[in-house]
């Protein structure tokens, strides 16, 4: 569907107005539920856990993600380390001050017998943006992608890369955020400063985009001085049809 107008990333006047002032991103990468248990999960988190997590100023948006067997076997790469991964949840800060905020909330909500055991955790880590970029034909500006819909989210993670990937100009890519991970305390997060993450938002099927991927992903490899430690495409999670997408 093309979409009228020029692009909000050429309007000045359209980028004057704000930015979304996302600077910092909480990733938390997790395995499936030990019991089975994973639609159970979902709904519980989506409908209360996360929702709740907005009321924190410094919290502007919130993401899920889910892998299936299908998402498992178009991974690019797929390190020992993150092989268990199936979930990515995602909260945009405004800035890194705010996950004190994220932390009592989290506390209260334990104590009014609010939460379930979390997912096994593979890495948790505390990224701050560095690049952003909006392909011109979705017209919405690279600062807006945390909202947009996206069909699908492809989740890169690198040691070594100096850049965002470029990938902007494949079929399917709607955009590109990159973000490098910082220490932080272990309480909170483990994920090692200087990691890259990058999120490639889709508007088409994860699994046929992963697979366009692939060749632009392997060339930026191939050099060996990025190392690929984590390369897959990801469902959204769906509200309200929690069997959709499962591991």
């Amino acid at each position: 569907m093309h979409l009228p107008g020029t692009p909000s990333d050429e309007v000045s006047e359209i980028l004057a107005t704000g930015s979304g002032d996302i600077t910092t991103m909480f990733i938390s990468m997790a395995s499936r539920h030990p019991e089975g248990k994973d639609a159970e999960y979902l709904r519980w988190h989506t409908l209360d856990h996360r929702p709740e997590q907005h009321r924190l100023s410094t919290v502007r948006a919130s993401l899920r993600l889910v892998s299936t067997p299908e998402c498992r076997a178009a991974r690019a790469a797929n390190d020992h380390r993150f092989a268990a991964i199936d979930y990515v949840m995602t909260y945009f800060f405004t800035d890194r001050s705010g996950l004190s905020g994220f932390n009592a909330l989290s506390k209260a909500l334990d104590g009014a017998n609010r939460k379930l055991a979390l997912l096994p955790p593979v890495q948790r880590g505390v990224y701050t943006v560095q690049h952003k970029g909006a392909a011109e034909r979705v017209k919405v500006g690279a600062d807006v992608l945390p909202w947009w819909p996206a069909s699908g989210v492809y989740v890169l993670l690198e040691a070594g890369a100096p850049a965002r990937p470029d990938l902007m100009d494949l079929e399917g890519v709607a955009g590109v955020w990159s973000a490098t991970s910082h220490s932080v305390s272990a309480e909170l997060a483990n994920a090692p400063a200087g990691q890259t993450l990058s999120y490639v938002f889709l508007d088409d099927d994860p699994v046929t985009a992963a697979e366009r991927l692939r060749p632009a992903l392997e060339k930026r490899w191939s050099a060996g001085d990025i190392e690929p430690l984590f390369a897959a495409p990801f469902h959204p999670v769906i509200p309200h049809e929690w069997n959709r997408y499962l591991p």
